[in-house]
Formats: structure tokens, sequence, C-alpha cells
């Protein structure tokens, strides 16, 4: 709230405070590689599960119920803005998904997704959390972007908790990137380092979102949903898979990250 003072409400510079605030948490995330003990993995679990939660609670209650809202004031169908944008965002991030080559945490390098390639598996687990935080990134900018059209106190906190919550669920990818890293022997600093610059892409992705829905109010809506189509992709093809065990619990805490971000978000 007092950077919306001190930067004069600029929703670019909201939006990449918003940004770097939810890269930090990545960085907090990745620090706990400098603890002597590897986590526990049904905690991992548990949180990764949650931090599903809140991405799944984002997307419905921070950018998609938005999006509907201001189809209405920009006079566009609902219906329409709401479902292209969401369905156009999710073939974004299947296309990325495709062509660019990753390795999930738990695949071995024969398993590497969609595109052959000689880059060594360390590289290709950043790339895959890399491609997780660019909706992230996204959703972040657009929903500060929104703030030049509608700069009321409820827009800007639905921003503001829209950035906590994604700043939350960062901090097992931190973890689930600096870990496996340290597995395959590179140094604690040097795991640090590739765990905390897979979320880099978020002030930057948070920077370009804004400043695409700051040059047309007609494609906000469209937006809004194009970032939760993206979300969700992330939810279902890279976070809901790594979950191999503790399954009970983790869907538990599945529902309550759902229910926090919806907390948040209806009572501020």
């Amino acid at each position: 709230m007092i950077f919306y003072y001190l930067f004069g409400k600029n929703p670019i510079y909201l939006a990449f405070l918003g940004g770097v605030f939810t890269w930090f948490i990545t960085l907090l995330g990745a620090s706990l590689i400098f603890l002597s003990r590897k986590p526990d993995k049904r905690l991992f679990d548990m949180s990764l599960a949650f931090s599903g939660g809140i991405m799944t609670g984002a997307s419905f209650f921070s950018l998609l119920l938005p999006s509907i809202e201001y189809s209405k004031i920009v006079k566009i169908s609902p219906a329409f803005s709401s479902t292209v944008g969401f369905l156009l965002g999710s073939l974004f991030l299947y296309l990325l998904n495709r062509f660019i080559p990753h390795l999930h945490p738990k695949l071995k390098e024969k398993n590497t997704e969609r595109t052959k390639t000689t880059l060594p598996p360390a590289f290709l687990l950043v790339f895959a959390i890399t491609l997780h935080n660019i909706p992230e990134g996204l959703a972040v900018g657009v929903s500060f972007g929104s703030l030049k059209y509608f700069s009321d106190y409820s827009s800007l906190i639905s921003a503001c908790m829209l950035a906590i919550g994604i700043g939350i669920q960062n901090f097992p990818e931190g973890i689930a990137v600096s870990f496996p890293l340290r597995n395959e022997n590179l140094s604690k600093r040097k795991s640090f380092f590739w765990g905390q610059l897979s979320g880099i892409v978020e002030p930057v992705f948070a920077v370009i979102g804004a400043i695409f829905v700051g040059s047309l109010k007609k494609i906000l809506p469209f937006s809004l949903s194009f970032a939760a189509g993206a979300m969700i992709f992330v939810v279902v093809e890279e976070v809901i898979p790594e979950i191999k065990e503790n399954q009970d619990i983790a869907t538990l805490f599945f529902l309550f990250g759902l229910a926090f971000m919806m907390f948040l978000d209806v009572y501020f």
C-alpha cells in the first residue's frame, strides 16, 4: 500500500514491485538449500498441494471473476471474453510446454519432455519452473495493469492479494529447483543461484502484462482470463502430477490453499 502512493499510482511500477515480491519469495525457498538436511517429503507434498490450491483460487477469484465484471463495464460479452481468453491462455502454455525443452524434478534425463536436447538436466529443471512462473508474472502484471482503468480501493486490494497468494506458493517452487540441482552435484551456492533465477521471469512478465493491458482497455477482460487459463494449465500439467505420494493429505492442503485464496479475495 505504501508503494501505491510512493510511485504515484503507476500500474507498471506497481506490477514490477509485485513481480519482484513474488520472485523474492522464490529466492527465500531456494535459500533453504543452505540448511544441512533435505526437506521432509511429506511436508514438501503438502506445500506443493497448498500452492496448487492458491493458484486455482487466484485463477477464479482474482482473475476470472474480475474478467467477467470488467467485460460488463466495457460492454463485451462476459461469456465470450472469459471463455476465449481462458482457452488462449491454456493454449499458450501448452505450446511453450511442448516446444521448450524442460525436465520435471521427478523425471530422469531420458524422459525430457517433448523436445530433444543436449542440455544438462540441471538446466532443464530450471526451464520447467521458469515455464511455471511465466503465467504467474503475467497474472500479477495484468491485475495491477487494470488499475489504469479501475483505480478503486477494491481493485488495488485484489491485485495485492493476488501477488501475495502467488508469492506464498512460490516458496515451495524455490525448494523444488534448488534441492534437485544439489542432487545433480551442483554446489549449494550454484543450486541457490539457479533456484532463485527461475523466478526472475515474474517481474519481467509482470511488466509486460501491465504494459499490454495498459495499451487497450478492451483487451483487459481477455487478458485476465488469459492469465487464468495459463495458471490452471500449470496446476494440471506441472503441480498436481508432481505429487505421487501423500495424496490424501495433499488433497486436503490443496483445498486449504484454495480456501485461503478465496478468503483473501472475498474478505479484502
